[in-house]
């Protein structure tokens, strides 16, 4: 069975749906948000983006529990219909458990804006402290990432955008 693809758009208003769509179909949707996130980063292998994660957690998080283990992951999308994973992993080691936390994110960050890596790195992070999507959760993203919400939503039709020919919008 095919998985069904992620509607990135899912929960946004219909206003923002239609002119996603209208810049979409005029061809003009990926351009701006291209020359809007110009730029790069150079954080494409799972050491650096280990010190990437760890950086930004020393800036906004030094309380919280401990990082084990920070990786891309080619599987994330398909499998978890997400663009970031965290995990908290209890490893048994003879007589001890071993309680860590575990960050994956989609791999399709090592090619996006810089911007994304960090929207997304500081929504797994934020997830160290709160497990739920919830207003406190949302407050912690804002406070790593003050364009948060602007930033997730460019994101959103970032890949919208990229995985949705114009031709094929009704």
């Amino acid at each position: 069975m095919k998985p069904r693809p992620v509607d990135y758009l899912g929960g946004y208003p219909e206003t923002v749906r239609e002119q996603a769509h209208d810049l979409h179909r005029a061809g003009r949707l990926l351009p701006m948000l291209q020359k809007r996130y110009a730029e790069s980063h150079d954080v494409t292998d799972n050491a650096r983006l280990y010190a990437y994660v760890q950086d930004m957690k020393r800036s906004h998080m030094k309380s919280s529990p401990p990082l084990g283990k920070v990786r891309y992951c080619e599987k994330i999308s398909t499998v978890h219909k997400a663009l970031g994973l965290h995990s908290f992993v209890v490893r048994v080691q003879g007589k001890k458990l071993k309680r860590k936390n575990e960050l994956r994110v989609g791999s399709v960050f090592k090619s996006l804006p810089a911007d994304f890596l960090y929207m997304i790195v500081a929504h797994e992070l934020a997830h160290l402290r709160h497990k739920d999507h919830d207003k406190a959760f949302y407050r912690l993203c804002k406070h790593i990432d003050p364009q948060y919400h602007r930033h997730e939503l460019d994101l959103r039709l970032w890949l919208w955008a990229e995985r949705t020919p114009a031709d094929q919008i009704a």
